[in-house]
């Protein structure tokens, strides 16, 4: 009598076990996907502060990007470049 309960008890118990362990997957999988996604927003957000695309020493070639600090140029540290221009655009005059 014990034997038949419990044979006809663990096959729900199992799937039971199965359905939270699935649950608690795609509950980590969706939290670490998240996280990534906030993450790469604060980096993305940075990453658009960078003045270099507007500045008079940035040149826009590969191995030359800037005439004054070209290990620096479109990266995090030229952020707060001391030695930043604004480019002079066609129709602009001082």
């Amino acid at each position: 009598m014990l034997i038949t309960t419990l044979l006809q008890i663990v096959p729900s118990i199992v799937r039971s076990i199965f359905a939270i362990c699935m649950w608690l997957i795609l509950l980590s999988f969706l939290w670490s996907f998240w996280k990534d996604l906030r993450q790469g927003w604060g980096n993305l957000q940075r990453l658009h502060q960078v003045p270099c695309s507007g500045c008079t020493f940035f040149t826009g070639e590969y191995h030359l990007k800037c005439t004054i600090h070209p290990c620096k140029a479109l990266t995090e540290a030229a952020i707060n470049c001391l030695d930043y221009e604004p480019a002079l655009h066609l129709g602009e005059s001082y």
